[in-house]
């Protein structure tokens, strides 16, 4: 059976779709991570090809590209959604600290757990390692928030927005650390991110211009693509392309605020807020089916039985108790006591798999068994799961408590005095 002939792909392409749209309802009404089902069909689909003796097909690359592309209409999915107004000032700047905090927190805690349980590991190799670890994922932070208050859910989009950025940029700045020649030290990496917002506000500001003029009806894929493109030569002029994409979507999703005086006589804002409508639809359908594939290949490349072996099993709960140790402490200090579901919503996902298929060959340790990957992605999202569940409930019996006590103030009447 070839199941790489064209109407053979055709099919299984569009019962992939299909099934990850079933999951994405049954997610919403179980709290289950869609990501997680969508593993587990990539691991069933890995068993299938098995069967059929199909062992030559290579997926990374294909991983790597999907990746890249899932990564950018995430984040430019999240950032059309941002609102940026001065009484959120104070939530957004909140986010970023708790983001960066529990970003370098976590890899520090868990680089040393890899530096004194893996044979051979290096401090500079465990850092490389544990910063992927580190990452929140908002591909499946973002679908999974959306039934939480609205604070709540912002709070979380903000999080995981700044977390997944911040987080390649720390990525690559320990990478450039690895060639003392290609090395800018501290000061080089600032000037490097000036210079990248300078160029993506200018480049912003272009593009809406521009695209607003277009008169054919065939333009959205059109922005992406130049949104793919200046992604890409960013990356190859080494600047931290995601701080393009986002802000774009701050741009084009806050254009009041970013046109102003002579620039708004430039802007025409029903055209532009046409393109922002249908730019916001066609990024979540986007994010929507390459997400989709990155989890099922990624799915039908893990080995399941690394998560049998004694050492992944205890690398891997010891990083996850760091993680939720390090989180409370500081959701306690910049939020108070009110942590709960939040504490627990801290899943990895894409960036992590992203990143360690990124990590260069001279700082790779053939000691490192990436079941700690899987071990780490499926028990953060476990716990988010049973943490979301917990919270519908507690929120279902506080609305069934207040009707209740409505219900009783109604049928209760005062005596009357004769």
């Amino acid at each position: 059976m070839d199941v790489l002939s064209s109407y053979n792909l055709i099919i299984e392409v569009s019962v992939v779709i299909i099934v990850s749209f079933l999951f994405s309802s049954l997610s919403k009404k179980t709290n289950i991570p869609a990501v997680l089902m969508l593993i587990l069909l990539g691991v069933g689909l890995r068993f299938f090809l098995d069967y059929l003796n199909v062992t030559s097909i290579n997926f990374l690359p294909l991983l790597e590209v999907l990746g890249i592309v899932g990564l950018i209409m995430i984040v430019l999915e999240a950032a059309l959604e941002l609102e940026l107004k001065k009484e959120k000032l104070i939530p957004i700047l909140k986010s970023f600290a708790i983001a960066i905090i529990g970003l370098i927190a976590s890899a520090w805690v868990a680089a040393l757990i890899l530096y004194n349980l893996i044979p051979e590991m290096t401090m500079q190799s465990a850092w490389l390692y544990a910063t992927p670890l580190s990452i929140l994922s908002s591909a499946i932070i973002i679908p999974s928030v959306s039934g939480l208050s609205i604070a709540k859910k912002e709070f979380h989009i903000y999080e995981s927005t700044f977390s997944d950025i911040v987080g390649i940029m720390m990525f690559y700045f320990l990478t450039g650390k690895l060639n003392p020649a290609e090395d800018d030290g501290v000061v080089g990496f600032a000037g490097n991110i000036i210079l990248t917002i300078v160029i993506s506000l200018i480049a912003s500001y272009a593009i809406i211009l521009i695209f607003q003029k277009i008169k054919s009806q065939v333009k959205l894929f059109l922005l992406i693509a130049v949104l793919l493109l200046l992604y890409a030569l960013g990356k190859k002029m080494h600047l931290s392309s995601l701080i393009i994409i986002l802000i774009f979507g701050l741009v084009i999703a806050n254009m009041k605020l970013f046109f102003k005086g002579k620039l708004k006589q430039l802007l025409n804002y029903e055209k532009a807020h046409h393109i922002y409508h249908e730019l916001h639809i066609i990024t979540a359908e986007t994010a929507f089916v390459v997400r989709t594939f990155f989890f099922v290949v990624f799915g039908i490349t893990i080995v399941i039985s690394s998560l049998l072996n004694f050492q992944v099993a205890l690398i891997s709960t010891l990083i996850i108790a760091s993680i939720y140790a390090i989180r409370f402490v500081i959701l306690r200090i910049f939020v108070g006591k009110d942590i709960i579901p939040q504490l627990f919503i801290a899943p990895r996902g894409l960036i992590t798999v992203l990143l360690f298929y990124a990590i260069p060959e001279e700082a790779k340790i053939a000691s490192f068994e990436p079941g700690i990957l899987l071990f780490v992605i499926i028990g953060t999202s476990l716990i988010m799961t049973g943490a979301m569940i917990y919270d519908k409930k507690r929120n279902s019996k506080a609305i069934n408590k207040a009707t209740q006590n409505s219900v009783d103030n109604v049928k209760w009447k005062a005596p009357t005095i004769e």
